[in-house]
């Protein structure tokens, strides 16, 4: 009973240390504020984006739903597999390359970025994202149908593995005639935008 009772003790005191590791939900509002939307919109404006969206938009503007489904279940597979064609074309394009220079510059501020085109297909990520169709989640419904300034704020989440609170910030991408044309999401590090924001000590 006693070794019972002390793996019972050991359990509890180390799920109240996990417990304390995780911090109180960062104020994501107050984090994520007007300024920083528009900090990130800045560098989505750089022309390499619009051109690779309207590209792909023009590529497979017209793909019906199954073949759009077709194209996610091979993305998932590809996953598993040796043979990457999509993943590895989707990866190498410039625009991909150009989100993973912008996620390194940032110094763990961004932990993941993606951009999807009219379909909520990707178009480029920073990192292998784990479906290819974003088009049935809040992150494309919420921006890219409700207009070219369309912002949605994803509930703080926190990441257990790494020991921080992240959030998606996800906008709609428009062309120069306001017109939507595609979505951005960008996964950002709160706990670190949260010490990044705090008055030097």
């Amino acid at each position: 009973m006693r070794r019972l009772a002390g793996i019972f003790l050991l359990s509890s005191l180390a799920m109240s240390g996990q417990a304390a590791a995780e911090p109180p939900v960062p104020d994501i509002k107050a984090l994520v504020d007007d300024a920083f939307i528009a900090q990130t919109r800045e560098w989505l404006a750089n022309p390499i984006v619009p051109l690779s969206i309207n590209a792909q938009n023009e590529l497979r503007g017209n793909l019906s739903q199954a073949e759009i489904d077709a194209l996610d279940q091979q993305w998932v597979t590809e996953r598993e597999s040796n043979d990457k064609p999509l993943i590895s074309a989707t990866l190498s394009a410039p625009l991909s390359i150009y989100l993973l220079r912008v996620q390194a510059k940032t110094l763990g501020l961004y932990t993941e970025i993606f951009v999807m085109d009219a379909n909520g297909l990707n178009v480029g990520q920073s990192s292998i994202t784990g479906d290819y169709w974003q088009g049935d989640e809040a992150k494309f419904q919420k921006t890219f149908p409700n207009g070219a300034n369309a912002v949605f704020l994803d509930e703080p989440e926190w990441d257990g593995d790494r020991k921080i609170w992240v959030a998606q910030l996800n906008l709609t991408i428009a062309d120069e005639t306001a017109k939507p044309i595609g979505a951005a999401t960008v996964e950002v590090n709160l706990t670190e935008l949260a010490r990044r924001a705090a008055p030097a000590s």
